[in-house]
């Protein structure tokens, strides 16, 4: 009788950590499936805005006589403002889109001309396009950025460029940072 309550609890223990197991795979599926629903919702926006634009600069370089059917009448010219506002938008939002994370911090911290905390330095790439995975994004950046001498590290996961003649060139040429490196 003991025995059989031994076995009992030993076959539920395993059910047990097959479930728990499961659930985990089934969290991380879910978790890449939201990551890639935000990055395509940010995608369709991007375009999205980008279409508005060019449907309104399509109106605009047509004759007057010449519009789409269904419209009457040419609405207000949009002003360059806003035109201006559109395009400010859409491109901080590809602003790094396609870079790997020290290129894009390499322009990132050139532009704010200040030394930045790794926390900031997410903030802003993510809004400017670039795909970070993995559990702990702010510390891959610190780890990524410490790894490469364009950057010094001048405080707990704070990071400043290094003062060099021909930085640029290291942008382009430094194999550890391109894509495939990173």
């Amino acid at each position: 009788m003991v025995e059989e309550f031994k076995d009992i609890i030993l076959g539920l223990e395993q059910r047990i950590n097959v479930y728990k197991s499961k659930l985990q795979e089934l969290q991380k599926k879910r978790d890449k499936i939201e990551d890639d629903i935000k990055t395509t919702k940010k995608y369709l926006e991007l375009a999205e805005t980008l279409y508005r634009v060019e449907i309104e600069k399509a109106k605009w370089t047509q004759p007057p006589g010449q519009q789409p059917e269904g419209e009457k009448e040419r609405p207000s010219k949009p002003s360059a403002e806003n035109h201006d506002q559109s395009k400010e938008i859409l491109l901080e939002k590809t602003k790094y889109v396609g870079l790997s994370v020290p290129q894009a911090t390499f322009l990132l911290l050139k532009e704010a001309n200040k030394a930045l905390h790794a926390k900031e330095i997410y903030q802003k790439l993510i809004e400017g396009g670039v795909r970070i995975r993995g559990k702990t994004p702010i510390t891959s950046i610190a780890i990524s950025l410490s790894r490469d001498k364009r950057f010094k590290k001048i405080a707990p996961n704070t990071f400043k460029i290094v003062e060099e003649a021909g930085q640029e060139a290291l942008l382009d040429q430094n194999p550890a940072n391109t894509k495939e490196g990173s």
